[in-house]
């Protein structure tokens, strides 16, 4: 019998795919998407031309920006007339677990396929299901918004500003994609065995999840929460960290440096008008927190991570924290569906061998 030898746990360091679609450079703080840095993309990159140039690579087929941002609206349009009997299933339920079973519930065999159709069904999901916990009614969408400024309109049935829209699409760009994570490879092993986009990304999502993958920002807000005022903030985290507890919206599986998209959203969230949370408070235990961690753990390198002004900014906009994970999934879907086509394009199923632990007959 032949015992496949140890592989690295967490399967780190394992190449499980080739993609085109992004890059993550965590010795050096650096992530490519669609092979432009993130610092570079935001804000001359709107969410629909990402997704533009990541489906573009994906499939080997060139579409345009102004091509996606029809075929979004168009599809907004559609998943809102399906609203009535999807809502009908959902109700009582957590916006989160809600947005599984809608996105479930929406899929059809005529649209199964249909990359635009499942992006465009995510944030008029999102925002229908936020407005029936509230008790309101879903509001209908706008084709020729963008599709930031269009999620923001259906989750407040009130237009949003110029720079609301800009920072909520800079944050859908941010997070459009982000190499081999949990959720990208979940999806990418369904869409291998041939099952359609709905499922691969339905699975993407159920990854996210998991409160080690996708659930930091909400967690972000409830240490600021718990803070509160700048003199508890020494105290407050000198006394978490003696207690070994994770602070929230630092440290990174992959970055051993700060990770850039933070300053990305770190100056798209300085354009906005503070929320719940004071900028200039987040400013002050974001500088201690790291300074602690420095000393607390020298030989560690834990630096802000995207949670952390992703938290700030989903506050500052508004946006209910329940709903936190389904808007990471709206600019995220831009990324999974393209990891999707690219892995189907092999034609091979990753079927990856496992290292065996149990007993062997003597």
């Amino acid at each position: 019998m032949t015992v496949h030898p140890k592989h690295p746990e967490g399967l780190d360091g394992v190449v499980a795919a080739a993609t085109a679609l992004s890059h993550v450079d965590g010795e050096r703080g650096e992530l490519l998407i669609a092979g432009t840095s993130v610092g570079d993309l935001v804000p001359c990159t709107s969410f629909e031309t990402i997704t533009a140039r990541l489906w573009s690579l994906a499939s080997g087929e060139a579409i345009s920006g102004e091509t996606v941002r029809a075929k979004l609206g168009a599809a907004r349009l559609a998943a809102h007339e399906r609203l009535p009997s999807i809502l009908a299933v959902t109700r009582g339920a957590e916006v989160a677990s809600g947005f599984r079973a809608a996105l479930a519930a929406m899929r059809s065999q005529q649209d199964s396929s249909d990359a635009a159709m499942l992006a465009g069904a995510m944030p008029v999901i999102t925002a229908a299901l936020v407005r029936q916990a509230a008790g309101k009614a879903p509001v209908a969408p706008d084709p020729q918004a963008g599709h930031a400024a269009d999620l923001l309109h259906m989750l407040r049935g009130e237009p949003a500003t110029t720079a609301e829209a800009a920072a909520l699409d800079a944050y859908l760009v941010t997070a459009s994609d982000h190499g081999m994570n949990a959720s990208t490879f979940a999806g990418r092993v369904v869409a291998s065995t041939g099952a359609d986009l709905f499922m691969a990304v339905t699975a993407s999502y159920c990854a996210l999840t998991g409160p080690l993958h996708g659930g930091a920002p909400g967690p972000v807000l409830a240490m600021l929460d718990e803070i509160r005022t700048p003199d508890r903030i020494a105290p407050w985290i000198d006394a978490a960290l003696a207690r070994g507890d994770r602070l929230m919206g630092f440290g990174h599986r992959i970055y051993r440096v700060r990770d850039p998209r933070a300053d990305v959203l770190r100056r798209a969230v300085a354009t906005l008008k503070a929320g719940a949370v004071d900028l200039g408070f987040a400013a002050e235990v974001e500088a201690y927190a790291r300074a602690a961690l420095a000393r607390a753990k020298p030989d560690r390198p834990l630096d802000t991570n995207v949670e952390f002004y992703t938290a700030i900014m989903l506050d500052a906009l508004a946006i209910p924290r329940d709903a936190f994970t389904p808007v990471f999934a709206t600019a995220r879907v831009a990324g999974w569906v393209g990891h999707a086509i690219e892995q189907q394009r092999t034609g091979r199923l990753l079927r990856p061998a496992s290292s065996y632990t149990g007993p062997v007959p003597v």
